[in-house]
């Protein structure tokens, strides 16, 4: 739920409700309803546990000490997926890889391939500079607006 900013979820059948959401603290609360409602609720147990991992989770995320220096570097900007599917740096295995790290790229150079639905989309950079670290292994699938490519602009 984090990684694709869903804030909530739900879903309801016959007899049956599960409604997951987001809490405040970033941990899921789920609910859920109709016959696995009360004392035969699936969740329950997960329901009993969620505030002890809480609060062991609270103090890694609380300390995000490595993203500082990225951010103290404007000049540093991202490739990013335009759509959900399967990475691919080259056209086909025998070839060369669209971008590799030291590319010089521009707005218009093809990075990537993103295979959606049997269709082999080429992604464009829209940004200029030069590649310094490929954040993705080729053939792994990508979510929409995933960082594909870590780009020094100039």
């Amino acid at each position: 739920m984090k990684r694709s900013d869903l804030t909530e979820f739900a879903v309801e059948e016959e007899g049956f409700k599960l409604k997951i959401r987001r809490g405040s603290n970033g941990l899921p609360v789920v609910s859920s309803g109709g016959s696995y409602g009360g004392s035969n609720n699936p969740f329950a147990a997960y329901q009993a546990q969620a505030p002890a991992p809480a609060a062991q989770a609270a103090a890694p995320v609380a300390a995000p000490a490595p993203a500082a220096p990225a951010a103290d570097d404007a000049s540093i900007i991202y490739v990013k997926s335009p759509m959900v599917g399967t990475f691919y740096r080259s056209p086909s295995p025998e070839s060369k890889s669209f971008a590799d790290i030291g590319t010089k790229i521009t707005e218009t150079s093809v990075v990537c391939i993103i295979e959606a639905m049997k269709i082999m989309n080429e992604i464009q950079s829209e940004v200029k500079g030069t590649v310094l670290e490929i954040l993705i292994e080729n053939g792994q699938p990508v979510e929409y607006g995933q960082k594909l490519f870590k780009v020094k602009q100039g």
